[in-house]
């Protein structure tokens, strides 16, 4: 499949258009005024979607959606095969803004077509979008559909969703070629010689989107005897967000009922730390666990990489990933592991 210039620069002007509205004090002319009643309407519709969230997501997109970008990283793939062009369901996670973008820039870059079917809870920041990047390359309005029922006429599914709906999905969507993303979380390993810089970098780890994306660091291993008090002073900066009242409401309730429980926990009035095995915490709870060996640690997280989306560390190892980026991944920072476009090439 050739690359797709008109449509490459449609999103390149479209990184243009949010990169001025977000460098601007997110103040436009009249004409461009949509925007703010789009991230309006879209706090309204789903209260986690705050304008703070919705303008880092909108920021991020506006890094990454520059020609230099793209170009280098469609030069991964061997795209001059002149396939016919494929139509590509997504069914698309609500969790954090714009969560499905990443797929559907793919499927068009790919050269195909798609249908989108949203989620409730995100329904109104991806149609903006997708009528920016019409008015900018029209061959699109024959590429991009929305739909509400059931899918029909597609060649291949990407779907991401729970690990109970995950199940429906398999069932459904199993006999064609299909992408299928169930619960991952985030995990990250201190070893006791952060600095309150990368402390307070990991802050962001956990808490931007309310720590409600699959990329939000929601684990931490600790050495054993690890003092906790430089990593609550170094987040103490994120303190506001106990003025949230959806996260106010998880944190009360969570901590009652750990209370209640008579559970062992660390709580500094926004954060819960518990110490607990399991990898994905509630809202406004961080699970913990102790490690002896730094090694054997690695070795664990590998054999359970099915569960883990993001590991963060300080000697970012591997594919590990530097404190504070969990949440601005780059263009081939495939979910999941899984490399979209290479799929989608091969349709």
């Amino acid at each position: 499949m050739k690359v797709q210039l008109p449509i490459v620069k449609a999103f390149v002007n479209l990184g243009t258009y949010l990169r001025n509205y977000c460098e601007n004090d997110n103040t436009q002319s009249k004409a461009e005024s949509n925007i703010d009643d789009a991230i309006v309407n879209a706090g309204q519709h789903n209260g986690w979607f705050t304008q703070d969230n919705i303008l880092f997501a909108l920021r991020e997109w506006a890094h990454l959606l520059t020609e230099e970008n793209l170009l280098q990283w469609l030069n991964n793939y061997d795209l001059e095969k002149d396939n016919d062009p494929k139509t590509v369901g997504i069914v698309m996670a609500g969790n954090i803004p714009l969560v499905g973008f990443h797929d559907l820039l793919c499927v068009l870059l790919s050269g195909n077509k798609v249908l989108v079917k949203l989620s409730s809870n995100d329904k109104i920041l991806l149609p903006f979008l997708a009528k920016y990047l019409i008015e900018q390359e029209p061959s699109l309005s024959e590429k991009i559909t929305f739909v509400e029922g059931k899918f029909e006429d597609f060649d291949a599914i990407i779907a991401t969703g729970s690990n109970n709906t995950s199940r429906y999905f398999e069932y459904y969507f199993s006999k064609g070629p299909h992408i299928i993303r169930k619960n991952r979380s985030s995990v990250a390993i201190l070893q006791g010689t952060e600095t309150q810089e990368q402390l307070k970098a990991l802050s962001a780890d956990i808490f931007q989107y309310f720590g409600l994306g699959c990329r939000n660091v929601s684990k931490l291993f600790v050495p054993r005897g690890y003092d906790f008090e430089p990593f609550f002073n170094a987040v103490f900066d994120s303190k506001d967000i106990i003025d949230h009242h959806k996260y106010a409401n998880n944190y009360d309730y969570n901590k009652a009922v750990y209370l209640m429980s008579e559970l062992k926990i660390l709580d500094n009035g926004f954060l819960i730390l518990k110490e607990d095995e399991g990898y994905s915490s509630p809202i406004a709870v961080l699970f913990y666990s102790y490690y002896d060996s730094e090694a054997e640690l690695r070795a664990q997280l590998k054999e359970e990489s099915s569960m883990i989306q993001c590991v963060v560390s300080k000697g970012n190892e591997g594919e590990e990933i530097p404190f504070g980026n969990t949440q601005k991944p780059k263009l081939d920072d495939y979910a999941d592991g899984v490399d979209t476009m290479d799929f989608l090439l091969k349709l």
